[in-house]
């Protein structure tokens, strides 16, 4: 609409240089304030497509960065449950710790204590390597645990980024759409201006405005 009435207006009598009529300053004046005015409108509408542009780069930045976030949680919680399944393990090897002792206890006393057997000596030996299994899986657990907190932690510096990133989304969103509306308000008042132009001027013509009342 706004450049057919443009249109209209440069090719009316006198509305170009090149047109019919006698041309003047004062019209040759008109069309280049009118051709800026839709430069401009042009120009906010180009400064929106870029904001809108920025807003979804960010956008798409913040949603592959919050994909890997949900990566690294899934990848802490199967840490955190292998790490208690092997602290589930340690029970059961303690009570077997706590049985064997019971026998060296009891085989150590029908001695009393002087002579010490292959079967107390291999107890002890079962003992030892029992512990250390023990000691083992907690290194294990603890080896887990810490390497699922590494990407808890990992996955919370992502989130702060995420943030950063959506809060420069919104803004330039806002941006588009200050843009946008400036746009939409010039074109809305170089349109009425162009219309105003092209508007014909009121008969002075007493027939004429007679012949209208009839």
């Amino acid at each position: 609409m706004a450049r057919a009435a443009l249109a209209e207006f440069m090719s009316s009598p006198g509305g170009s240089a090149g047109g019919p009529g006698t041309s003047s300053p004062t019209l040759h004046r008109e069309s280049r304030w009118i051709g800026e005015g839709y430069a401009d409108i042009t120009k906010l509408r180009e400064l929106a497509a870029k904001h809108d542009r920025l807003a979804t780069r960010f956008q798409r930045r913040a949603a592959r960065i919050q994909t890997r976030i949900e990566k690294l949680r899934h990848a802490g919680a199967v840490l955190r449950e292998k790490s208690q399944v092997v602290l589930g393990k340690i029970p059961e090897i303690q009570q077997e710790i706590t049985q064997h002792e019971r026998n060296v206890a009891a085989s150590t006393s029908r001695t009393g204590g002087i002579a010490i057997g292959s079967d107390v000596t291999d107890l002890t030996y079962r003992i030892r390597k029992l512990q250390q299994k023990v000691i083992d899986l907690q290194h294990k657990a603890h080896t887990l645990e810490h390497r699922a907190a590494q990407r808890t932690q990992k996955a919370a510096e992502l989130n702060v980024k995420v943030e950063r990133l959506l809060e420069q989304t919104r803004l330039e969103e806002q941006e588009a759409v200050s843009f946008r509306q400036r746009a939409d308000r010039l074109q809305v008042a170089t349109e009425g201006e162009v219309a105003a132009r092209l508007a014909p001027p009121p008969s002075s013509d007493p027939n004429a405005r007679g012949a209208g009342r009839l």
